[in-house]
């Protein structure tokens, strides 16, 4: 499994290191080779190949589980458009197809771009394909380059580097190109043109008058970076890497004692059948059977069954421990991860696991919604639209705060107020249809509809 697990790393590309990062752009970068290593590391983790993973402890996956609950409740009721253009909402609309799955890279890696690729088109570029250069006094890159490879047969690996930044207050783009036979070296510069796919594009650098901002939008993660103390951002899972260690350990220990407690039967050898110099029993499933020479022992049995006493609720209420310590420190609410029957709280504290959630999830969206908001200039910039004013309108939910047993209450009062009908009612909370709600409503509410 280890060699399998090195084999899975290997298909992750890596960051490529600070000097060469520094060489390719050729000037100091914001992008510090302690975040190369953070991102290479939390990169891992998202992929179940962390540091401490190996045959005998296995990941949880508890980082998918993280990123997915935040991606849901963040984007679950989202309704966004850009109300005076349809054109450009179409593409928009499109583009947010992806969004929650890219959210999640987002979260894990600590930050991405969506940006678009000419008019029509647009791609997620996760945190390990960006080197900002620098960033402004709001924390968004305004100078950048986005990292693009591409292997043709077996060894040879061309990695493109469009980078964004601004000629006297205008935005400029310029690609190059670079060449390599290994896949974690960028190598020698070589031409766009030796990539098909690539020859078309102008290496520039090409600078358009009157384009004042950046051309795609920038999410980042509403936490404070304390890896190197830059503008770049962190994991949503980075202040918990200690717990996920110790959970998928636990998870190791409790796989041990089902293991080991397997029910097995201690057979004298004298009990066993031999077959081509092999022992074996017959009719007996291998794994319940042990030979053991028992004629020297005080108990003169053949058979002696083995049947030790489970520990597995110690265990278990280990793991559940770990568990709503990391619902703690990522900001999700208890029962996201652990077990709500297990989650021994007042209260007075599920209601505060609730608003540290709505809090962590409310500031998400409101740096998504920006970066919703450059994403549609830099739509309106490639479709000829820049002066338009492309507007964007977008709202969220805030259902995290509101309990089923509230909102219950809340249907009843509107049935008693006239205002929501008894068959609604039983549809929404019973999972019928409304001709089925209406067909087992009691007779003289059934005349009353």
């Amino acid at each position: 499994m280890f060699d399998g697990l090195k084999r899975l790393w290997r298909g992750i590309v890596k960051m490529f290191d600070y000097t060469t990062v520094k060489n390719v752009i050729g000037s100091d970068v914001a992008l510090s080779q302690t975040m190369i290593d953070a991102i290479n590391e939390w990169k891992k983790m998202q992929n179940g190949a962390a540091d401490w993973i190996n045959e005998d402890v296995k990941s949880l996956r508890i980082e998918h589980g993280i990123c997915r609950e935040f991606a849901d409740a963040v984007i679950v009721e989202m309704e966004a458009n850009i109300q005076n253009n349809d054109r450009l909402d179409k593409i928009f609309q499109k583009s947010l197809a992806d969004l929650n799955e890219n959210l999640q890279d987002g979260l894990a890696l600590g930050s991405f771009v969506l940006r678009p690729l000419g008019a029509d088109r647009a791609e997620y570029v996760a945190a390990d394909k960006l080197i900002p250069v620098s960033f402004d006094d709001s924390g968004k890159p305004n100078d950048i380059a986005f990292l693009s490879v591409k292997c043709i047969g077996k060894n040879d690996y061309y990695t493109r580097v469009e980078r964004h930044y601004f000629t006297n207050g205008n935005l400029t783009i310029e690609n190059r190109c670079y060449y390599s036979q290994t896949k974690g070296d960028i190598g020698q510069r070589c031409s766009l043109t030796d990539v098909d796919a690539w020859s078309q594009i102008n290496p520039g650098p090409v600078t358009y008058p009157g384009m004042t901002q950046m051309d795609f939008g920038y999410y980042r993660n509403p936490l404070k970076n304390k890896v190197d103390d830059s503008a770049c951002g962190v994991s949503i899972y980075e202040s918990a890497k200690e717990l996920i260690e110790k959970a998928d350990i636990q998870a190791a220990r409790l796989d041990w004692e089902y293991d080991s407690g397997e029910r097995a039967i201690h057979v004298d050898d004298r009990a066993l059948r031999k077959k081509g110099g092999k022992q074996y029993m017959p009719r007996l499933k291998k794994r319940l059977y042990r030979g053991l020479n028992l004629e020297d022992g005080k108990d003169k049995d053949l058979y002696k069954e083995y049947s030790p006493e489970m520990r597995d609720e110690s265990y278990i209420r280990g793991l559940e421990k770990y568990y709503r310590s990391i619902e703690f420190n990522v900001g999700l609410a208890y029962g996201d991860l652990s077990e709500t029957n297990e989650v021994d709280k007042t209260a007075t504290e599920v209601k505060a696991s609730k608003i540290r959630k709505y809090n962590r999830v409310n500031a998400i969206q409101r740096n998504l919604e920006e970066c919703l908001m450059d994403f549609v200039t830099g739509l309106a910039f490639y479709n000829g639209m820049y002066n338009s004013e492309a507007e964007l309108a977008c709202t969220f939910n805030d259902s995290i705060l509101t309990d089923e047993e509230t909102e219950r209450a809340q249907d009843r009062q509107d049935v008693s107020m006239g205002v929501m009908s008894l068959a609604e009612y039983r549809a929404k909370w019973y999972n019928e249809d409304i001709d089925t709600a209406l067909a087992n409503l009691p007779e003289q509410n059934r005349v009353m509809e």
